[in-house]
């Protein structure tokens, strides 16, 4: 049985994989700073082990790392999927604190994330695994006043990029997904407060997407997928 940890598990895009790949038989690790919404998550599975972590914690990071580990014997995938953003606003209104708290979660949390899953990847036997980050369309056509969500996502494609050649020599394939408007209960409620608001995709069709990267045969991997909705302003902003 093939198993997989998946951050921000408790709401959004990382509820709906969780969901997903338990339904389908995997054993799924779910993090999130609040055990209920990872509960919810797990809605009785079995094969669901929660896992309340706070990813800006070095050493949360790696007791929740070692616990699946221990639980399963390997792990087979992580989907790197937590993050945050900021409110809305100009570079000088923006405040330093939290600016700090979305690179705290979006930068820092994903590397402390992704090295311990690296870790446990490179000890087990057979050797290797399969690493998925979350980035986002904002790193190749940001919108205004999201200076430190655009700063963070262009973070995570160095990431990705950088674990991808680091992980060759020890069978570690690392892919990154950057999805545009995903239809969490955040933006379908800014959706609604906005008549110009822009198009969205389910968080199913997110969850579908990881699916396919995250079962390639071994030696396929997707190094990066755009995935949005087809009408979005995407392709002529900026």
């Amino acid at each position: 049985m093939k198993s997989i940890l998946i951050t921000g598990a408790g709401s959004g895009i990382g509820q709906a994989t969780a969901r997903l790949f338990l339904d389908r038989g995997w054993r799924v690790g779910l993090v999130g700073r609040r055990p209920e919404p990872l509960h919810q998550t797990a809605d009785g599975h079995d094969g669901a082990l929660v896992l309340p972590c706070d990813i800006t914690d070095d050493a949360a990071v790696e007791a929740a790392f070692a616990q699946a580990v221990r639980s399963w014997g390997r792990l087979d995938v992580l989907f790197n999927n937590a993050g945050r953003a900021a409110p809305l606003a100009d570079p000088d209104h923006l405040s330093p604190d939290d600016f700090r708290d979305v690179i705290a979660t979006n930068v820092t949390g994903m590397f402390l994330c992704a090295r311990a899953a690296f870790a446990a990847m490179r000890a087990q036997s057979p050797q290797g695994g399969r690493i998925i980050n979350n980035g986002s369309v904002a790193a190749h056509a940001p919108r205004a006043g999201s200076v430190a969500y655009t700063m963070s996502k262009h973070a995570v494609t160095g990431l990705t990029r950088s674990l991808s050649l680091d992980g060759r020599a020890v069978n570690i394939a690392c892919g990154q997904i950057d999805v545009g408007n995903a239809a969490t209960q955040l933006l379908r409620e800014a959706a609604a407060r906005d008549p110009d608001a822009e198009p969205v995709i389910d968080v199913a069709t997110v969850a579908d997407a990881v699916w396919h990267m995250a079962t390639l045969p071994q030696g396929a991997n997707v190094q990066f997928m755009t995935l949005m909705a087809t009408n979005m302003p995407f392709i002529g902003r900026g």
